[in-house]
């Protein structure tokens, strides 16, 4: 019979994603930011290619990505509201990493597992900053998908785009719960 660490059970049967907008200063330091995402590195990675980096912002680099989010919610033909929304994800938020897939060409290892693997860097590098007492939120959002945005702001080349952007910081309120899915529907026994 294995022995469950206790702690980490306890730690994801409660796991909660805290919204960005209520994330406040201060975030993460540089040690604390690069323990994170050394945690987050520890994910599945068929044939150890690696397919992800890290773009960690913060301070003034949040507001250039707010400027530059609008303008990709603008040219995406979204209307006053959803560009704000657009803009806010950086305006209020305090650090983020965008976690960038970044696939290696393989003869082996079929591009959808490489895809896989920066979608778990992403929940792994949530979890770790929410265990380590952090709140934090993975989003995407308009600019995200906008090829100007991830290319002229981000430097993502033409292969690259964003897995997720997890934005950290300082709890200001817990979130309620929210209902959760009802396994019993979503699982077949075979």
């Amino acid at each position: 019979m294995p022995q469950p660490l206790s702690d980490v059970v306890t730690f994801l049967q409660s796991r909660r994603s805290r919204p960005a907008k209520t994330l406040k200063a201060p975030g993460p330091d540089r040690q604390e930011m690069t323990e994170l995402l050394t945690i987050a590195a520890r994910t599945p990675d068929h044939g150890k290619l690696e397919p992800w980096r890290f773009i960690v912002v913060d301070g003034a680099a949040m507001a250039r990505l707010a400027e530059a989010a609008e303008e990709a919610a603008r040219r995406a033909g979204l209307d006053a509201d959803a560009a704000a929304k657009a803009r806010g994800q950086f305006d209020q938020g305090v650090s983020a990493v965008i976690v960038v897939e970044s696939p290696v060409l393989s003869e082996k290892i079929p591009a959808i597992e490489q895809t896989y693997s920066a979608g778990a860097v992403c929940l792994a590098l949530l979890n770790a900053a929410l265990a380590s007492g952090w709140g934090a939120n993975w989003l995407t959002g308009t600019a995200s998908h906008d090829r100007h945005f991830c290319e002229t702001t981000l430097g993502l080349t033409p292969r690259e785009r964003v897995a997720g952007i997890i934005h950290i910081g300082t709890e200001t309120s817990a979130p309620p719960e929210r209902p959760r899915p009802d396994i019993e529907a979503k699982t077949t026994w075979l």
